[in-house]
């Protein structure tokens, strides 16, 4: 099993993945004061809920990605002790399948390039990704397997929290998907004007996109609060809410070094306590009519 690790802005994402297959997804608290061993502490008692009492739990290796430089460092430490080899980062340096196109190619956010990797590699070109996450972050490559930069735009729920704070008179909301476009009392105006005006969002965008591409592109949405924005989307879409996470897999299975000899199948045991141990091009229809999300499963 190879353990990924996705260190966001809001959370670290901890995910198992067996012959790319995600198997399990667990998540922590984003601390930017946390030392690698307060994170193991967290990680011990995610790993020790989820093994089996006669089958540890062990990783062969281990991929990262991360959009909070203060704690890679503690993080890729964490995935040393678990695996007991040297974590693969994420970077433009490593094997993507990618050509950047773009003028700072270190500044494009990692998980940014792990879901266009995975996207360019599974999807028919060209592909626009788009992350629902603390951000809503586009990302476009081209035929060509070229990235070609994309959008960034505050999150959803980014948004609704900010009219709460900012605005004596709105009330925090609880998302959902808004039944119409037009309110009927604050709480459904806000609504509306976050969840289906990112929607529009992305119709709006994706458009756009393809104008300057000059031709159709493929479109996958993921993240947290995805689920909440794809039914309200007019532009064919697929949902794959694992779409990072078969990502870093990817980026593994690239760049991992051949692995070394081990006794007993390889890789760190990990028990209660630690031991050591592409489709033809598609086109899509003058008239755009609703889909509703299809989540992707393996």
């Amino acid at each position: 099993m190879i353990l990924a690790i996705d260190i966001g802005n809001t959370t670290v994402a901890l995910g198992g993945i067996r012959d790319g297959r995600v198997c399990f997804v667990a998540r922590m608290d984003t601390v930017r004061t946390r030392t690698a061993a307060e994170y193991r502490v967290e990680m011990d008692k995610i790993f020790a809920h989820r093994r089996h009492p006669e089958r540890p739990m062990r990783f062969e290796g281990a991929v990262l990605t991360s959009v909070v430089p203060q704690i890679t460092g503690a993080l890729a430490e964490c995935a040393r002790h678990y695996t007991g080899r040297k974590p693969v980062i994420v970077s433009p340096e490593i094997r993507t399948g990618l050509t950047m196109g773009v003028e700072e190619p270190h500044a494009v956010g990692k998980d940014r390039l792990v879901d266009a990797a995975y996207a360019a590699a599974n999807f028919p070109l060209p592909v626009v990704t788009v992350d629902l996450g603390t951000a809503t972050t586009f990302n476009v490559v081209d035929e060509n397997r070229v990235f070609r930069g994309g959008v960034i735009c505050p999150g959803l729920s980014t948004g609704l929290r900010a009219l709460g704070d900012r605005c004596a008179q709105l009330p925090q909301v609880h998302l959902g998907s808004p039944k119409s476009a037009i309110g009927t009392n604050t709480e459904k105006c806000m609504l509306s004007g976050s969840v289906m005006g990112t929607a529009v969002l992305i119709d709006g965008m994706v458009q756009r996109i393809e104008e300057e591409l000059g031709r159709p592109a493929t479109l996958v949405v993921t993240g947290g609060l995805a689920k909440y924005v794809t039914p309200l989307c007019r532009h064919p879409l697929t949902y794959d809410p694992e779409l990072l996470m078969k990502g870093l897999a990817l980026l593994y299975q690239l760049n991992a070094s051949q692995p070394q000899h081990h006794s007993a199948g390889g890789g760190r045991h990990y028990g209660r306590q630690n031991q050591h141990g592409h489709a033809k091009q598609r086109t899509y229809p003058k008239k755009r009519t609703r889909r509703e999300p299809e989540a992707l499963v393996g």
